[in-house]
């Protein structure tokens, strides 16, 4: 490559949109801080030149209380970066510009991309932005990274700052400019040399400190330290972000000028004074959510998904199975394609309207800004029993997939908040559940559909505060960790943005579908086909299937679904939750008219399940360990086998519980 630089930010400033602009790449946008929890890096080629473009995540300092702040700060300090782009919020100049400080100690060459520009301008603000790049000493350049303006400007500027001399500005009064040299003169500590003397300054120790130095003369340092921060009456820990604020607001004094004589309420604060309001937050957020599941469930979902089942019908299904008979293809092997492939991918893919609305309205939801507000909102309820609310966000981006929601946990500054969020999230609901509820939902409770499965979307956010109040009693320790979250401006969501998000769930629904589901709807026709000595069989009861799943179904008996093929498809969920439907549609043998109306399957279910057993078997489904891709990614950020072992045992256990407290307090309550 002949150029690799870095675009670093606060949460929500623009950064991945950036990216995207300049790489083409695809990134999900969110207006919510916590999409980007990790790296991502893209190319693009400018006059010639191969650059690699690195989106680091959002982040407002460079400490140490964040997975996410590690990641960035030893990204930039180590890694060979040529041009460090650093995106500023226009409208929050003040805020911003503290890390900005910091990326211009680190000596590397920046460029700070001024985003949002048409925020600050509808305001009535505007900016001297020659006046802020002379007091920073490093080029400024306004762009709108939404509409893509300035993307040729902010390149140049680029180009042109590469190999250059990094000039420090004034931002320290020289008693504390003489303390920080006189600190990076005993520290020999290449690179950053002065970003550690200022750490050093602030925290009393560095780590890599303690290797280069003598602990006597540490101890000594520190004591000469102390000595000159005590003529300031001010804590070591507060000196440096003082001055740096007062720095900061010196600038923004100079080069602000409002047009606007009086100050006016935003329409964001309009907004929010209503869906954030003491008493009515919680109630608009769970009418919001049950507008959401009326949509995917009611008119609308039914509008697409008849049509859509008519595709299916007339294009899919006689199309192959013509196929198939032209070519007279073996019995076994029609059974195959037909009770096995299209049976089982079939019964998922065909709740592909209804969660793609589903999909889309939680985009809109995200991309407006208000998902932001739900987080603020539990914030207020979490905090009563001990939790912080900063765990709620990725607690939403359950509602998509577990797995990102739990590498969302790194944003999380205390280890404590870290492994409580990662047990609790997977009761959130993600979208591979869904099919489950629409086809029990279908069956059994046809004139409520989407308040039932309302209430089981409820159910998975209620056990996991309930989870989190008795975990962190008995489980974790430490405390909890605060919560400062920024409420981004309103907006109406970009045609284009709504349809990259919808469009990448949709497609990962589909990939899954047309990849692990289909294989292992395979593997499942050929255990429900031949007993253990590979002899073809005529009840699937006496197949390998029907043998493990009778060795297990008596451990679901109290929950009133104690059949072996609803056991088995529970165990086949492990590999994927859709998986549970596409087992359900093999094991009962509706064949191709599963594909053709799921509403089939309601006959062979209505023969095992009750509406009370089948209400257990979704709370089960929504509760027990989730899919083998979430089981790794909790390995991986827990990294500890012990506390992801203990997770999955307790998720399970839990819903053992549950769906037993539904089922049995139902008949108790002669419901059943």
């Amino acid at each position: 490559m002949d150029l690799h630089i870095a675009l670093v930010g606060n949460p929500n400033s623009g950064k991945t949109t950036l990216f995207n602009d300049l790489t083409g790449s695809t990134q999900y946008v969110g207006n919510w801080p916590g999409v980007t929890v990790e790296k991502k890096t893209g190319k693009m080629k400018y006059e010639g030149k191969q650059i690699q473009v690195t989106d680091l995540p959002g982040i407002y300092s460079f400490s140490t209380y964040s997975l996410e702040e590690v990641i960035a700060r030893e990204f930039v300090e180590e890694g060979a970066i040529d041009v460090v782009v650093n995106i500023v919020d226009a409208s929050n100049l003040q805020r911003n510009l503290f890390l900005s400080l910091q990326l211009i100690e680190m000596k590397k060459p920046v460029v700070i991309a001024l985003n949002m520009m048409d925020v600050l301008e509808s305001r009535g603000v505007t900016l001297d932005i020659a006046a802020l790049s002379e007091a920073l000493h490093v080029p400024v350049v306004p762009i709108v990274a939404s509409k893509g303006k300035g993307i040729v400007e902010l390149m140049k500027a680029v180009e042109a700052t590469v190999g250059k001399e990094v000039i420090l500005p004034d931002v320290y009064h020289s008693d504390v400019e003489s303390i920080i040299s006189e600190i990076e003169r005993k520290l020999p500590i290449e690179p950053c040399s002065r970003t550690h003397a200022i750490r050093f300054l602030e925290d009393g120790v560095v780590a890599t400190v303690g290797h280069a130095m003598d602990p006597l003369a540490l101890a000594s340092l520190n004591q000469w330290v102390d000595e000159k921060v005590s003529k300031r009456l001010m804590d070591r820990d507060m000196i440096i972000s003082d001055e740096k604020y007062s720095f900061i607001t010196s600038i923004t004094d100079k080069i602000t000028s409002n047009t606007k004589t009086s100050e006016v309420k935003t329409t964001s604060d309009k907004i929010d004074s209503v869906l954030t309001h003491k008493y009515l937050a919680i109630p608009i957020f769970l009418l919001i959510m049950f507008g959401v599941f009326s949509m995917a469930f009611g008119p609308v979902g039914s509008f697409f998904k008849e049509y859509f089942e008519i595709f299916i019908e007339e294009v899919v299904i006689s199309g192959i199975a013509g196929f198939l008979v032209s070519v007279g293809v073996s019995e076994w092997l029609y059974s195959l394609v037909v009770d096995g492939i299209l049976a089982g991918v079939g019964s998922v893919l065909s709740f592909l309207p209804e969660i793609s609305i589903l999909f889309l309205m939680l985009s809109i939801l995200e991309d407006s800004g208000y998902m932001a507000r739900a987080a603020f909102i539990m914030d207020r309820l979490l905090r009563r029993f001990g939790l912080s609310g900063r765990s709620f966000i990725p607690m939403i981006m359950g509602f998509g997939c577990t797995v990102p929601a739990l590498m969302a946990a790194r944003t999380l500054e205390s280890e404590r908040d870290r492994r409580l969020t990662m047990i609790i999230t997977p009761f959130m609901s993600c979208g591979a559940r869904f099919p489950v509820y629409a086809v029990f939902a279908a069956a059994f409770f046809t004139d409520s559909q989407p308040l039932v499965v309302f209430s089981i979307y409820l159910l998975g956010i209620f056990v996991a505060v309930i989870s989190g109040i008795i975990l962190k009693r008995f489980v974790t320790k430490g405390r909890v960790s605060s919560f400062i979250m920024e409420l981004p401006e309103y907006r109406l969501p970009t045609i284009k943005n709504l349809w990259l998000h919808t469009w990448d769930r949709i497609k990962g629904f589909i990939i899954k579908a047309g990849t692990i589901i289909l294989v292992a709807m395979v593997v499942i026709w050929f255990l429900q086909s031949y007993d253990f000595a590979f002899a073809l069989v005529e009840d699937s009861a006496d197949s390998i299937f029907g043998r493990l799943g009778q060795a297990i179904a008596p451990i679901f008996a109290p929950l009133g679904f104690g059949e072996w093929r609803a056991a088995m498809s529970l165990i086949v969920g492990l590999i994927a939750k859709e998986a549970v439907v596409g087992t359900l549609g093999v094991l009962y043998g509706v064949g191709e008219t599963a594909v053709e109306s799921p509403e089939l399957l309601t006959g062979p279910l209505k023969e095992v399940f009750t509406p009370l057993s089948a209400y257990a078997f979704m709370a089960f489904t929504l509760l027990y360990m989730p899919c083998i891709a979430a089981f790794a990614t909790m390995k991986r950020e827990m990294n500890s086998w012990k506390w992801t072992l203990i997770a999955v045992g307790y998720q399970t256990g839990v819903a053992w519980f549950v769906a037993f407290a539904i089922y049995q307090g139902g008949i108790w309550l002669q419901l059943g």
